[in-house]
């Protein structure tokens, strides 16, 4: 994966699925989890034209993961350090590559899809529960897939993105959509995220700016330099830029839910859903 094209890789392998299910000379509704909602985001930017309505599901930040202060995604440092294939945890990394479906440590794939996917005390089913963390390890881990390859940096937290694999692809240093406010035509946008997510916030547990502040990564040089990533934030000021521009997108806010509200809330979820699409049918 060539991470310095941001999420263009993705883009391109979803224009080349649209093609080969017979969808390329229409336009289509694209719904996207997570990075998948930004990914839409890039297909949307890449190619308007070809999209009639766009739903984001707890969307990653339109400027990427990491490493940025405010809502229209400047870098807290010129290196972009705090961001890209050196911000995953190791012990997650390895139990990842050896496959561990345990729940032994804190680290292993299945407590942190616990613990990070859904807000706790919720629990996937077991049927679902399964199939998710099969799926969760069927990831490649390698400097070229996941998480990514390192550079070394002098800034807080010494890391800085590399060139290649998922997390260098997200890092705001090749992920930067914010022009996705000035795309012309404007499909209509469905917002939903939960109120509760661990991941996608502005207060993520994984963003180094807000471990810092709590205290969980030594060296934080203070909220002037390296703040929390106004994740959220910085979603709303694009969707907003969009609207100034002719577009038009609808928030739709999930009580008691975490980063899956299609798992933890799918009533509500699918209300939300449907209830879009048939208005944009």
């Amino acid at each position: 994966m060539d991470a310095t094209r941001g999420l263009g890789d993705f883009s391109d392998d979803l224009y080349a699925l649209a093609g080969a299910l017979g969808l390329g000379d229409g336009k289509i509704h694209l719904v996207g989890w997570s990075v998948g909602g930004t990914i839409a985001v890039r297909y949307a930017t890449d190619h308007p034209d070809m999209v009639s309505s766009l739903t984001l599901v707890n969307p990653m930040s339109p400027y990427g993961f990491g490493g940025t202060k405010d809502a229209s995604g400047i870098p807290c440092w010129p290196d972009y350090a705090g961001s890209g294939g050196g911000t995953a945890n190791p012990e997650f990394v390895r139990r990842l590559r050896e496959g561990d479906r345990s729940e032994e440590d804190l680290n292993s794939p299945r407590n942190v899809m616990n613990a990070f996917y859904v807000k706790p005390p919720f629990r996937v089913p077991e049927e679902r529960r399964t199939s998710s963390l099969s799926s969760m390890l069927s990831t490649k881990v390698a400097e070229e897939t996941y998480p990514g390859d390192v550079t070394p940096s002098r800034n807080w937290p010494n890391v800085a993105p590399g060139k290649g694999g998922m997390n260098n692809a997200i890092s705001p240093k090749y992920c930067d959509l914010g022009g996705f406010a000035t795309i012309d035509p404007k499909p209509s946008v469905l917002w939903i995220r939960g109120t509760d997510d661990a991941l996608v916030s502005d207060a993520s547990l994984l963003d180094f700016g807000y471990l810092g502040q709590l205290e969980a990564v030594p060296g934080w040089p203070g909220e002037g330099v390296y703040p929390p990533q106004p994740m959220v934030s910085q979603t709303r000021a694009v969707l907003d830029a969009y609207v100034q521009n002719g577009g038009g997108y609808r928030e739709e806010v999930i009580e008691d839910c975490g980063h899956s509200p299609h798992v933890e809330k799918p009533e509500e979820f699918r209300r939300a859903l449907f209830s879009f699409l048939e208005e944009h049918s």
